[in-house]
């Protein structure tokens, strides 16, 4: 045998000696799990029951969202989903808090402020006065779009000039005032306690949770507060001026913040949180496309298209269902309309009467 055949003979034998070893190194990787991405005999959250103890154990939330966060929390699956990119957003109200009694929180203290306030209620314009009256004579199910958008222009207005720290004291005192429909709450006490759960469980699992509202940012950071575990950064409400209280009429780039300076409100209207604003404010405020999706009505739709189309995650909308005409102060025809819209957009329903076991917890009753 020439040496050129011999050189040749040990080339291969080493290129054969190299791949024997790497197959050898890929079979005991695979043989650990590592690189292994099947997303059978993914192992069933064995605390979800614990957990989500007020929900039905049939509803949507058992059924679509444990099997997710199952797989998206699951190293070995194709649908894991970094920490880092955990994201859940949540409106605020009829989806985690009261909006039927008999409307919108942010709705009935502005109606408040205008016809009722001693320090305020005379000098309330007319035309603020006569919103307020539109509100109190209004429900969530008959609420007006255009009485909405005059609303979010002089809500801002009517706090001009209030010290924010004493506007966070005024929100918490109309929370602590009783709930008009029902027996045993008060406003601020008014939340979902399934859906707290829901958020429980989310971060128990490294969600980061936002909420987007077309409330008032600073009335969602107080309404929230004692009651959701998230830091005032991730509450993305709609937004009005705020200023120095020296700062006069002077534009911002006109005016540096003095020593003895404090922020007041500047009572201009600048974004209402709904429809297409609330992508605007996560793509803007937050900067990552959410997986979850959690609203209840027209003004979150966007927000859920959003989140569940040409997502590199898998993702899911969930939309609440005000269908409880018994604990809550339901409508099915607007509850009929969602689920339809659900169908047809691939979102999950959540029913309040046939998924919860109870809605502000079992002392809490409608008046009737």
């Amino acid at each position: 045998m020439d040496k050129m055949t011999t050189n040749k003979l040990i080339i291969w034998k080493i290129i054969a000696l190299f791949l024997l070893v790497c197959l050898i190194v890929i079979i005991v990787l695979y043989s650990c799990g590592v690189g292994w991405k099947d997303k059978k005999n993914v192992p069933d959250n064995p605390d979800y029951k614990s957990i989500l103890t007020l929900w039905e154990p049939e509803s949507s939330i058992i059924k679509k969202l444990v099997p997710y966060i199952n797989e998206i929390t699951n190293k070995n699956s194709i649908d894991y989903i970094p920490v880092e990119d955990r994201i859940a957003v949540f409106d605020l109200d009829g989806t985690l808090f009261c909006e039927t009694d008999p409307i919108y929180f942010e709705s009935y203290m502005f109606a408040y402020r205008v016809l009722e306030d001693p320090d305020y209620k005379d000098k309330a314009e007319q035309q603020d006065i006569d919103i307020a009256n539109e509100i109190r004579a209004a429900n969530i199910h008959s609420f007006p779009e255009s009485l909405e958008k005059r609303l979010c222009v002089r809500n801002a207005y009517v706090y001009k000039d209030m010290p924010l720290k004493d506007f966070y004291s005024y929100i918490k005192n109309y929370l602590n005032k009783d709930a008009p429909g029902y027996n045993n709450m008060k406003r601020g006490d008014a939340f979902y306690q399934p859906m707290l759960q829901v958020i429980d469980y989310l971060q128990k699992n490294e969600f980061t949770v936002f909420i987007v509202s077309g409330t008032d940012r600073f009335e969602v950071r107080t309404i929230i507060d004692g009651h959701i575990n998230i830091p005032e950064s991730q509450i993305l409400g709609s937004s009005a001026t705020v200023k120095a209280s020296g700062q006069g009429n002077k534009d911002g780039l006109d005016y540096q913040f003095q020593k003895d300076d404090y922020i007041i409100l500047g009572g201009n209207f600048t974004v209402k949180n709904v429809k297409m604003n609330k992508v605007y404010y996560i793509e803007t405020e937050i900067g990552k496309k959410p997986v979850l999706s959690f609203g209840n009505s027209s003004g979150d739709t966007s927000m859920a298209n959003y989140v569940v189309n040409d997502n590199q995650y898998e993702s899911l909308a969930f939309m609440v269902c005000c269908d409880d005409l018994e604990r809550e102060n339901g409508d099915m025809k607007k509850a009929n309309n969602m689920k339809k819209l659900c169908e047809e957009n691939n979102w999950e329903p959540i029913s309040m009467r046939d998924d919860w076991k109870t809605i502000y917890g079992d002392k809490v009753t409608r008046k009737i």
